[in-house]
């Protein structure tokens, strides 16, 4: 039978020590540590009596109920992880309508995208680093492409939650799209060079399309090839959106850049209705001219037109003619400079060639037809004014400030760009992990209040401590306090801890 003794060393420590006596020998079987003090020793002696029990499988028969003391001597450190962090948006997930088990993969890969967004490669030792999750690099890349197939399911699982979760009746949702462009040269028939929104016109890129709510809380998205106009992507969407998910739509906003005689044919046949923005610089100088004398110049002043694109809706603002006639004006100062050197006027918006000579003019009817529109800004609807009156519909498509944040939220705090994948699956899976990371983000804001940069600082905020007494092998896990910022965030989830 074990049992411990002391034995004073050379140094003058106590050293603890587990023995065997055997044919009048001493047997060390365990040097558990040398402590200085009656303290220490006694720490050491408590843990020489766990190892024997552990290793003999015998319990004393007046088991010590105080509580373990851990001595330093004695004491492995093995680092610090978030498990907590990855235990609340795991809730977090399943909240959304996410099953944790059937979609660890993509919800693990997802929630660095929130943490530390990086390469899939790096994402792989951060898992490890934060949250002691392993992954095979070789399994991962293998694993990736086969994302695809969660698409619908995760779309599913997004309009469940906006419907269900967030009471959303789905009655308006935000249309819009961005450019996602590659670390790369190299194309293809999805990756094509096109008109870049990251100012990276000779990269090749993707176009994005992105339906939300109006919270802005994405509802679903479709990939095109980079070279896609992007008015042509939103009846794709439309279409996709309402018959994979029999949702019915009843209107769409979009910016400008969706306007077509095609769209809004598209639109109506669908039954669809629509507030889209209206490039007013196209109108005829008739419809200008009218809506000008109609406005007054008086602030906050709307009026309603028909025309083959719908209903014109145009309002007047003091704050933003200050701004356009300010701009106006310093383009013209220019205008008037390169017609003085003689220079082209290619980059100026009120310079022309004077007939077929080599000499430039400024654009003086191009001049008079900006003034008539100095703080004017136009929407087309096909909604009746009984229906939805003239402000209603400015205030329906300034909504769309949600989709633009969506995306921002999704370039900058998830770093969806710049994109390494070259295979046409992987680019697709790849952008799937970000989706399911900008639901949870926007699920995360929205509940909140907060933005997702300042939930996450908080969330990390609380570490687990790991510690191994060397003398049992038992590990100790010790978690930081959970502050009062991290208590309030949590009361508004309504997550345990």
């Amino acid at each position: 039978m074990p049992s411990i003794r002391k034995t004073k060393t050379e140094s003058g420590a106590i050293a603890v020590q587990v023995v065997r006596y055997e044919n009048r020998k001493v047997v060390v079987l365990k040097h558990v540590g040398s402590g200085q003090t009656d303290k220490e020793v006694k720490t050491l002696i408590k843990s020489a009596s766990i190892w024997i029990e552990k290793e003999t499988n015998q319990t004393s028969l007046f088991p010590d109920k105080t509580s373990r003391i851990l001595s330093l001597t004695t004491t492995e450190y093995l680092g610090v992880n978030h498990i907590f962090t990855y235990d609340i948006l795991t809730q977090i997930a399943e909240q959304c309508g996410f099953d944790s088990n059937q979609d660890r993969f993509l919800l693990d890969f997802s929630f660095m995208r929130l943490v530390e967004p990086t390469s899939k490669l790096r994402t792989i030792e951060l898992l490890k680093r934060y949250f002691s999750i392993n992954y095979a690099e070789r399994s991962v890349y293998r694993d990736l492409p086969k994302l695809i197939e969660r698409k619908m399911a995760v779309e599913k699982v997004a309009i469940a939650c906006a419907t269900n979760i967030m009471q959303s009746d789905l009655s308006l949702v935000l249309y819009d799209v961005t450019t996602l462009y590659f670390e790369t040269f190299d194309t293809d028939e999805l990756r094509v060079q096109g008109f870049s929104k990251d100012n990276k016109s000779q990269q090749p890129q993707v176009v994005v399309g992105l339906l939300v709510n109006q919270a802005g809380f994405p509802l679903g998205y479709e990939v095109f090839a980079g070279n896609t106009f992007e008015g042509k992507t939103m009846i794709p969407v439309l279409e996709a959106f309402a018959e994979k998910y029999n949702v019915v739509v009843p209107t769409v906003v979009a910016d400008a850049a969706m306007l077509s005689h095609t769209n809004i044919t598209e639109l109506t046949s669908r039954k669809l209705s629509y507030v889209v923005g209206a490039r007013l610089a196209n109108c005829s100088p008739k419809i200008i001219k009218e809506v000008s004398t109609a406005l007054a110049s008086k602030d906050g002043q709307t009026v309603r037109l028909a025309t083959k694109h719908g209903d014109l809706i145009v309002s007047f603002s003091a704050k933003r003619f200050r701004k356009n006639k300010a701009d106006m004006e310093k383009q013209i100062a220019k205008g008037k400079l390169l017609v003085e050197r003689k220079e082209p006027g290619r980059r100026a918006k009120f310079v022309k060639r004077a007939g077929k000579s080599d000499a430039y003019v400024l654009n003086k009817e191009l001049i008079e037809k900006t003034k008539l529109l100095l703080g004017v800004k136009g929407y087309y609807t096909n909604i009746p004014q009984e229906k939805l009156s003239n402000r209603e519909v400015i205030d329906r498509y300034h909504d769309l400030w949600h989709v633009e944040q969506s995306f921002r939220m999704a370039k900058s705090d998830l770093l969806t760009r710049p994109i390494f994948h070259h295979k046409e699956d992987a680019i697709k899976s790849h952008l799937l992990i970000c989706f399911v990371a900008l639901v949870i983000g926007k699920y995360l804001e929205i509940q909140t209040g907060l933005s997702i940069k300042k939930i996450m600082d908080n969330l990390l905020s609380v570490t687990d401590a790991k510690m191994k007494d060397a003398t049992t092998n038992e590990v100790f896990t010790f978690r930081s306090p959970v502050s009062s910022e991290v208590k309030s965030i949590l009361k508004k989830l309504g997550v345990s801890y």
